[in-house]
């Protein structure tokens, strides 16, 4: 299962100008690496992480600080999100460059995708970038 993929939600947001990137994900099957979109599993991980977000959301005001590349689901070989991506979020939170950031993160992806909705619609998923 050393090979299997992992689905990560993640969102570049500011709270009161302050920079955080929360996340939450799960390693996949491999079935659903094979599918088209993140499906069922891509949903559940965005619900989760828009709920933590409305939950810090008493910290200040949120402002998401990538445009609409901000809440993104990205699949990962499960070696570099353990190793690559804390890095690349600790960088950031730092003060290191957006754009920097999502070149790195596009790098590192297998496949990924913006995370969006529209009125009276089901959430979609981008393919990104």
């Amino acid at each position: 299962m050393a090979d299997a993929p992992y689905l990560v939600a993640l969102a570049l947001v500011e709270f009161d100008g302050k920079r955080a990137l929360p996340l939450t994900g799960k390693s996949q099957s491999a079935a659903a690496a094979d599918a088209v979109d993140p499906g069922d599993d891509g949903r559940t991980l965005a619900l989760e992480l828009l709920l933590r977000l409305w939950q810090r959301s008493e910290e200040g005001a949120l402002q998401r600080a990538a445009g609409e590349a901000s809440l993104l689901l990205l699949e990962l070989p499960m070696e570099l999100m353990s190793e690559q991506l804390p890095l690349l979020k600790a960088n950031w939170i730092s003060g290191g460059e957006t754009a920097a950031l999502l070149a790195s993160l596009e790098g590192l992806a297998i496949r990924a995708w913006r995370i969006t909705i529209a009125k009276y619609e089901p959430v979609s998923f981008i393919a990104w970038p």
